[in-house]
């Protein structure tokens, strides 16, 4: 079944709105790079909607009714948003469930050292990469120290106007006989992802000889000076020391905006796509609900899906769960068995990227099974690898009934597989909320250099995620 180019659909009025949707995504990731900053930013964006913070229902004992907006945060990097419906939570809610990690550089807990006079920042990556991306690209650090009075510093730097770069080195061409050789894995090796940030030395102290009559000056030997010089800035930037880097959470990520791509600015490149790209869509979808749904609408945005969903903030965590009975409880209905049959009834979207074909690579892709740029909403029936191994498999019913709701609204979509079979595979978090019973599949939007610092989607495809976002929140 081939699908249509659903650009050629468009009328200029739509075309406007397309474009208009897409620079406001592209201006969203450029300034968000980092799972703090995209929940920090849905959060102000929330409440701006008229969104309350859970907490305050719960310290204020109000009882929560149709129609009423919620959210809830889980340590300041994933949220979780609720519409309450008109129908009783236990009937189920329509769920959308998008992750905001990305993969990275994470600065090690004692990272700063020095190097021939050169001052460097240890790293460790942080989900799927090839590491060869990351060499002589400028790059940024964003993130928080937290110093041992719980005050938080937030860091960015390189991102900001007229701020400095950072980056990996790497061989010379004219050096570089033996790393040629080497396979892909092993030309840049994980423990050489170190950053350069400096190389001025400190100025040495003078202090007056208080044995000599003269009062003469000598010098004061400071190792490591520029190390130190570098400490000193940071002191002074944002008073911290480097104890404090003990108790810091600091990404690596590509510096400078996400940028048109194509001389039709059809796409954007930028870092984070996967998956900023499903999770702005799916909470501009809640804040796009004109009126109030018959089932309870949720937003779910979690962090550490790309190593796993582990963790207190991942989406194997109980936080959900939580959240869900705690706003059961607000709105009257709560019993374990309502919690039960609330999470056993409910529909879910697993918005996360797919795939793009790309003509580069043809011979990894099933062209019959493949998601393609300008096709619209992806949807995976199951992800997995080889033998579909970790995937969650949909129901065809389940698959039906999108069909007809996103068939009915004019939703462009398409179906892809993640690849050919033995060529690979992955997963999202769709197989854990399957353990609830809820019928769940993978959707999302197309993505050219999935996990390389620069990735690449179409501003149509990020369009129909939203719009088929929003039917399926309206009538799933």
């Amino acid at each position: 079944m081939e699908r249509k180019n659903i650009w050629e659909k468009y009328q200029d009025q739509k075309r406007e709105e397309v474009f208009e949707f897409g620079e406001k995504y592209r201006q969203f990731i450029s300034q968000c790079k980092t799972e703090r900053e995209c929940t920090s930013e849905f959060v102000n964006m929330a409440e701006n909607a008229g969104f309350i913070n859970i907490e305050e229902i719960i310290r204020s004992g109000k009882s929560l009714k149709p129609g009423d907006k919620v959210y809830a945060v889980n340590m300041g990097k994933s949220m979780a948003m609720y519409i309450i419906g008109k129908q009783p939570m236990e009937n189920g809610m329509n769920i959308l469930g998008a992750h905001v990690d990305s993969p990275r550089l994470d600065l090690k807990q004692n990272p700063l050292y020095e190097d021939t006079e050169m001052a460097m920042l240890d790293t460790h990556y942080y989900g799927g990469v090839k590491k060869y991306q990351w060499v002589t690209l400028p790059l940024a650090l964003h993130g928080v120290f937290v110093k041992k009075d719980g005050t938080v510093v937030p860091v960015s730097a390189g991102d900001k106007p007229g701020d400095p770069v950072f980056g990996v080195s790497d061989l010379l061409i004219h050096l570089a006989g033996e790393q040629m050789e080497k396979k892909a894995g092993k030309v840049i090796e994980g423990e050489n992802l170190d950053i350069l940030i400096g190389s001025i030395p400190a100025v040495e102290n003078k202090e007056k000889d208080a044995v000599s009559d003269k009062k003469e000056e000598k010098d004061v030997q400071i190792k490591d000076r520029v190390k130190a010089n570098i400490l000193k800035i940071l002191a002074d930037e944002y008073q911290i020391e480097e104890e404090d880097f003990i108790s810091a959470e600091i990404e690596v990520v590509p510096a400078g905006e996400a940028r048109d791509y194509g001389f039709d600015r059809s796409m954007i490149m930028g870092y984070g796509h996967d998956d900023r790209v499903c999770a702005y869509p799916s909470f501009m979808a809640m804040l796009g609900l004109d009126e109030v749904p018959e089932r309870t609408g949720v937003c779910l945005l979690v962090d550490k899906e790309e190593i796993g969903s582990v963790g207190a903030t991942g989406m194997k965590s109980r936080f959900f769960e939580n959240i869900t009975a705690e706003v059961l409880y607000a709105a009257g209905q709560y019993s374990e068995l309502a919690l039960r049959r609330t999470l056993t009834r409910s529909k879910m979207l697993s918005s996360d990227v797919s795939a793009a074909y790309d003509p580069n690579f043809p011979s990894v892709s099933d062209k019959k099974n493949a998601a393609y740029f300008g096709k619209g909403l992806v949807f995976n029936k199951y992800t997995g690898s080889r033998g579909k191994s970790g995937s969650n498999d949909a129901n065809a019913e389940y698959m039906a009934h999108l069909r007809d709701i996103f068939d009915r609204s004019d939703v462009a979509y398409q179906t892809s597989e993640l690849g050919k079979v033995d060529q690979g595979g992955g997963g999202t978090i769709a197989y854990i909320l399957a353990d609830y019973g809820m019928e769940v599949i993978d959707s999302g939007v197309a993505v050219l250099n999935m996990h390389a610092p620069w990735e690449i989607i179409s501003k149509a495809d990020l369009y129909e995620a939203y719009r088929g976002y929003k039917v399926f929140l309206e009538e799933a």
